[in-house]
């Protein structure tokens, strides 16, 4: 039984939901593929609260869920076997940055669009980006390592984490925040947090790395026969353009649906199979440098270079609207994997064959990070989605080199495909580092390791 008026105690009365109208929107995935049952909502206002909390849950044996912005993709945010949501929403508190040592300290809470506008306002940036940020936490982009638009110049998550506060399963708060640039005192917990997914403790503050806003951009939208002529030219551009932040992927019929679902105009001549869009970012304009790259290149079919940030805009939304697209059709059975991007046109043929002959009744639509690999595979359409197609995909993913979670995590959905990509003995490394951290299994217990 929930000790509910206990946990009111801790956080609140009004901070505790139970009534099934207000608990429902934490209960359902971003896709509306993961949806838990009916259970209590518990909204810390602090670190200590999230402490009590955690306490009070280990002695009664209740398992949590803790909970940011709820935009994960695996179902590992919602609780699909009875546990309580631990929300972190109000903690989103934005301290203003340190312009000296280029840092700002957040509350676990805050939106990733709103820390990148405390950044901006100071001449500055946190590299994170993605299509959510107006709805992604900082402590769910921590948890699961978020990669975003920018990692082929700034990294992931993990390389903008400075520090971590955090409520451990067995009730510690731990707190690495001096933010210090070199600091080799023993294990790095911040690293260690980053990437599991709240099943050893609940962050609640981070301290997050800064960068020089790059007042240029200069972004063009170029299409191809092949993936295969999209790498070649890739691997020009990484080679040839210091200031490349992003390679995107698209395919031609996700580029339609986009198109189609929003009415915008095409930027090209005419449709293409394959379509990538890169943008330089620098203190001076890019364009010309962008221009030349383009021209450099064999394969190219179509481009278009944005001149003003209009089209800019308009080019970045064929992009971030993919998945916005995709959901009006229906809840996507989605696939975060990586592969060697040296094999990406032919993973991209290897699992549209697989998911077709599984599933004829399917639409596959694939976009993705060309700078380091990692495709988003959604399919819609299928009259049934089940374990045999999630077998099917992943192990042609094993087989190809790849990896079957590139920056949405392992949640639910994969946690039985994990030793298929990780060795017993890693395996049981991790057992270990959970026990030690959460010893009663109370945080996230069906997640990752179940």
């Amino acid at each position: 039984m929930v000790p509910v008026a206990a946990l009111g105690d801790i956080v609140g009365g009004d901070q505790v939901l139970t009534d099934p109208s207000m608990v429902a929107g934490y209960t359902m995935d971003w896709t509306g593929r993961f949806v838990g049952a009916h259970t209590v909502v518990v909204r810390p206002g602090s670190t200590n609260e999230t402490a009590a909390v955690v306490d009070l849950c280990r002695s009664a044996g209740i398992a949590i869920v803790p909970q940011g912005g709820n935009t994960g993709l695996v179902g590992g945010s919602v609780p699909l076997n009875g546990e309580i949501v631990v929300s972190l929403r109000r903690l989103n508190a934005i301290e203003a940055p340190d312009v000296v040592a280029r840092s700002i300290v957040v509350g676990a809470g805050a939106l990733l669009a709103d820390v990148q506008a405390a950044a901006a306002a100071v001449g500055l940036r946190y590299a994170v980006d993605m299509g959510s940020r107006g709805s992604a936490t900082i402590g769910g982009t921590i948890a699961t390592n978020a990669g975003g638009l920018n990692l082929l110049r700034y990294g992931g998550t993990r390389e903008q984490l400075l520090g971590v506060e955090a409520v451990l399963g067995n009730g510690a708060v731990v707190s690495a925040m001096s933010g210090l640039a070199k600091d080799n005192t023993g294990y790095h917990l911040p690293s260690l947090l980053c990437g599991s997914e709240g099943t050893l403790g609940i962050i609640t503050a981070a301290r997050l790395r800064l960068v020089p806003a790059m007042p240029c951009h200069a972004t063009a939208m170029v299409a191809f026969e092949s993936i295969d002529a999209a790498i070649a030219a890739s691997v020009r551009w990484r080679h040839d353009l210091a200031d490349l932040e992003a390679l995107e992927v698209m395919l031609g019929d996700g580029v339609q649906l986009v198109a189609t679902t929003f009415s915008l105009p095409s930027p090209l001549t005419t449709d293409h199979d394959v379509v990538v869009l890169v943008e330089l970012a620098a203190t001076a304009d890019p364009y010309d440098d962008l221009a030349a790259a383009v021209a450099s290149v064999d394969g190219v079919l179509d481009a278009a270079v944005a001149t003003d940030s209009t089209t800019r805009s308009l080019l970045w939304r064929f992009r971030d609207e993919h998945t916005s697209a995709i959901n009006r059709i229906g809840p996507p059975h989605k696939f975060d994997v990586t592969f060697p991007i040296a094999v990406l046109g032919s993973a991209v043929e290897r699992v549209r064959g697989v998911i077709a002959r599984a599933r004829p009744d399917a639409h596959v639509w694939i976009f993705g990070h060309l700078g380091d690999g990692n495709l988003h595979v959604n399919v819609t359409g299928a009259l049934s989605v089940d374990d045999e197609l999630d077998d099917l995909v992943l192990n042609a993913v094993v087989e190809m080199g790849g990896s079957i979670s590139a920056e949405h995590g392992i949640g639910t959905a994969k946690a039985r495909h994990l030793p298929w990509q990780r060795s017993q003995e890693e395996l049981d490394a991790m057992r270990a580092v959970r026990d030690a951290l959460n010893p009663d299994r109370i945080l996230n217990p069906a997640v990752l390791i179940p």
